[in-house]
């Protein structure tokens, strides 16, 4: 079978005649009305993605405002620390002045070694405490200033969740 004996059925109908004889077809094609189709899909996209948009803008905002919060708080645990140090240092030179000064007024080697073993002493012991004092002051810190933004993230991802 050739080509030529092939006989095609179209819904083709011939639109105008032209004068010089060529016919132009139009083939019946379904409409398809995409705005229809996809315009509900499309819509409903937007909405979502304004919702979505809303909740992350939200959580957004609660999360800035946690963390200005532990800002502030990481600022005056940090001013308390830095205080804490200082009336540490001045604890420690005035210790060591007297120190000096009660060996200016020792009599003997034997004197000298006892001022300087109590003195070692005196000054082992308050260094633990000091020590004890900074780590409690640096744990209180981390913990309050770490406590709202973790509060803060497991209420925006519950809420996500």
């Amino acid at each position: 079978m050739s080509d030529a004996n092939v006989k095609v059925d179209t819904n083709a109908a011939p639109l105008n005649e032209a004068a010089n004889g060529s016919a132009k077809l139009h083939f019946d094609v379904p409409f398809f009305n995409i705005q229809t189709m996809f315009g509900n899909l499309a819509e409903q996209g937007a909405t979502r993605a304004k919702a979505n948009f809303e909740q992350m803008k939200a959580a957004s905002q609660e999360i800035t405002g946690a963390l200005c919060d532990a800002c502030s708080t990481n600022a005056m645990r940090a001013a308390d620390y830095g205080t804490k140090v200082i009336e540490i240092s001045n604890a420690n030179a005035t210790s060591t002045l007297e120190f000096l000064s009660q060996l200016a007024d020792a009599r003997s080697f034997a004197d000298l070694v006892n001022l300087s073993t109590t003195h070692s002493r005196k000054t082992f012991e308050a260094t633990s405490a000091q020590n004890r004092e900074l780590w409690d002051l640096a744990q209180k810190v981390a913990t309050e200033t770490a406590e709202p933004i973790k509060q803060s993230f497991n209420r925006v991802l519950r809420r996500a969740a």
